[in-house]
């Protein structure tokens, strides 16, 4: 079946950065929208980043400048490099294959004050 596995959250201090990689098996990775979505603890999940089948980006007002989205279609992973992380950025983090609505495991992301 098909598998989304994240990677590369932890514990940051403020300012700091971090990266994370979502690996996808059995799915047509390269013409697949992929995205970063966060749930903090008592909110919705909301949308972090999409990137196209094309490279096109797309982010949430409140990551742009400090957040890239990328893909490695020869690796089948989509990554998220964030920098100059906020405590308020905390919160688990998804990987979305949008193409069969997909979701990964999540990986926990806490960023100390």
């Amino acid at each position: 079946q098909v598998q989304l596995v994240e990677s590369g959250g932890g514990l940051v201090q403020a300012g700091g950065s971090l990266r994370l990689s979502c690996a996808a098996s059995r799915i047509a990775f390269s013409i697949t929208t992929m995205g970063w979505y966060r749930q903090a603890p008592g909110k919705q999940r909301e949308l972090v980043a999409t990137i196209t089948s094309g490279n096109s980006p797309n982010y949430a007002d409140v990551v742009k400048g400090r957040f890239t989205i990328s893909r490695d279609n020869a690796k089948n992973t989509v990554y998220l490099q964030m920098n100059s992380l906020k405590p308020e950025d905390t919160a688990v983090y998804y990987c979305y294959a949008r193409t069969g609505n997909y979701w990964g495991q999540g990986t926990q992301v806490t960023v100390s004050s």
